[in-house]
This record gives structure tokens, C-alpha cells and sequence, in this order.
């Protein structure tokens, strides 16, 4: 394994179990944490100037070194190695719900008058100990509107059917939220949240998702597209939906306009087509 974004090891510290596979100083288990804040953006580098992902809330990691303020981590949901910032961590309990809406907010009372005190995405993930009507309490004693949550254990069934959920969506390089997202992570929050296992960029998704189609095979809804470093999802035969930094949002595009835009953009051709 030599992917630095899938390798939990930076020369100074690495995890344990690469112990005579990796050089570094010290072999570490590290310790489990969280993200506690509404999105928490994951670096390259501990000097936070070249994003390759976002965590968001309840999203599960393993701390390996913490260091000026940043914490190296090795994120749960698809094995994504980087740096988070220290303060957007802590102890959380497992989750029972994700959002299950575009986006919701988090109130410090039951009562959607009061101004909320954050802004939560689609798939954040949220223990819940109490209801109320019209509203869930969480652990920490917070508020969430009840129809906009999920129980964790219950996927959605159609893919295609949560990446429409983010039409309009800024396009954000590195983006995994309702906020702003890229095509690899409109492509994960998908499949993720419909119990089907996804890496974090475009070309550990193609390697990995589903099968390939044959030349011949039409294309279907919640079929995958691959580009050299883009993907994009079909909504039916003939439509994708997108990331793309064209319309700078999450876009509908008939599947042959994209194919044909992107190569006279010196995209090239569709590299891969995967069914899941």
C-alpha cells in the first residue's frame, strides 16, 4: 500500500499494524474520536492549504498524532487518511440517525422559533435519546426536527434518488456536504447512505464500486461514469446527474452532452461504466 490518502503513516508516526511494512519513528493503535462540529475539512498536510476531503458530525475517526493544533486521522467510513483540526474533535457515543433531508438545522430547545445554533448536511450522523413532538433530542442535549432525521440502520434503496437530493448544491473541490460537494462526494454520500461501501475520490471509486458494464449495455438509472477524474451518475438512460465545476453546482446533463463536453474540454473519453 503506497496511496498517502488511504496509508495511515506520515514518517513520524504510523498505525500499528504497519509495523515492519512502513518506516516512521513510532508504531501507534491511536484513539478512536469524533467529528463534533457540522463539517470538519480533512488536509493533505498539517498546514491546511490543500483540502482532499470534509468529515462531517458523528463521522467516526482514528487519532494517530496530534500535533500544532491538528490531529493525523484515519477516517472510518472509507479509510481516508489527513489532518482535521483538533477543536473539530471529541468524544461521541455511536450514532442512531443520520440526516436524512439536504440539510437541517440544530436547535438548543425544542422549539423552531428559537434561532438554531447550527447548520447540519445530508448524512450527518446524530445519537438520539428522546423525542418530543416534532422534534428529536440528542445526546448532548440538542435539538433536531424529526422529519429530517433517519434511523442509521435503515439505507435508502435507490442512489440515484439521494444524489438528486443535492441538485443545485455549490460545486466545492474536496466538498462532502450540503454546503458545497465534488462529483466524488455526491458519488459517496449515495452509495454510503444506501449501504453500499465507497471510496472517498473518483479513481478509488472506479476501481472499486460495483462491476463494469459492457460496451454494449445500456446505461440505467444509479449507473456509475468515469472520466479521468470525474464521475458522474446516471438518473435514467439517457440523463446524469453531477458535480462539476461547468455549471459550478451539482447539475442535470444529458449523459451525451457530458460526454461530448468534457472530451472538447481535453477531459477525454468515458474511461469506465459500473452497475453496482
Amino acid at each position: 500500500m503506497s496511496d498517502r490518502r488511504l496509508l495511515p503513516a506520515n514518517g513520524r508516526v504510523a498505525a500499528a499494524h504497519l509495523r515492519g511494512i512502513v518506516d516512521a519513528a513510532r508504531y501507534v493503535e491511536g484513539e478512536a474520536a469524533g467529528v463534533i462540529l457540522p463539517v470538519a475539512d480533512l488536509w493533505a498536510a498539517p498546514d491546511a492549504r490543500a483540502r482532499d476531503r470534509q468529515l462531517l458530525m458523528g463521522d467516526s475517526v482514528r487519532i494517530y498524532e496530534r500535533v500544532d493544533g491538528m490531529a493525523f486521522v484515519r477516517a472510518d467510513r472509507d479509510g481516508y487518511v489527513g489532518y482535521v483540526a483538533e477543536a473539530a474533535l471529541g468524544d461521541i457515543p455511536s450514532a442512531t440517525h443520520i440526516v436524512g433531508v439536504p440539510a437541517s438545522h440544530l436547535y438548543p430547545v425544542p422549539d423552531m422559533k428559537v434561532p438554531p445554533v447550527a447548520r447540519l448536511s445530508f448524512g450527518a450522523r446524530l445519537r438520539v435519546v428522546a423525542a418530543s413532538d416534532g422534534f428529536f433530542e440528542l445526546w448532548d442535549g440538542r435539538h433536531v426536527p424529526r422529519p429530517h432525521l433517519r434511523p442509521a440502520n435503515k439505507p435508502f434503496e435507490d442512489p440515484a434518488r439521494v444524489a438528486q437530493l443535492f441538485f443545485g448544491v455549490p460545486y466545492l473541490w474536496g466538498g462532502n456536504g450540503a454546503d458545497g460537494i465534488d462529483c466524488s462526494g455526491l458519488v459517496q454520500a449515495a452509495l454510503i447512505s444506501s449501504g453500499h461501501p465507497c471510496p472517498g475520490d473518483s479513481d478509488l471509486q472506479e476501481g472499486a464500486v460495483g462491476r463494469v458494464l459492457e460496451p454494449d449495455e445500456p446505461m440505467e438509472r444509479g449507473d456509475l461514469l468515469f472520466w479521468r477524474g470525474h464521475v458522474a451518475m446516471a438518473v435514467d438512460r439517457e440523463v446524469l446527474i453531477h458535480a462539476n465545476a461547468y455549471h459550478m453546482a451539482v447539475s442535470y446533463e444529458p449523459a451525451s452532452d457530458a460526454i461530448a463536453r468534457i472530451e472538447a474540454q481535453g477531459g477525454g473519453p468515458v474511461t469506465t461504466r459500473r452497475r453496482l
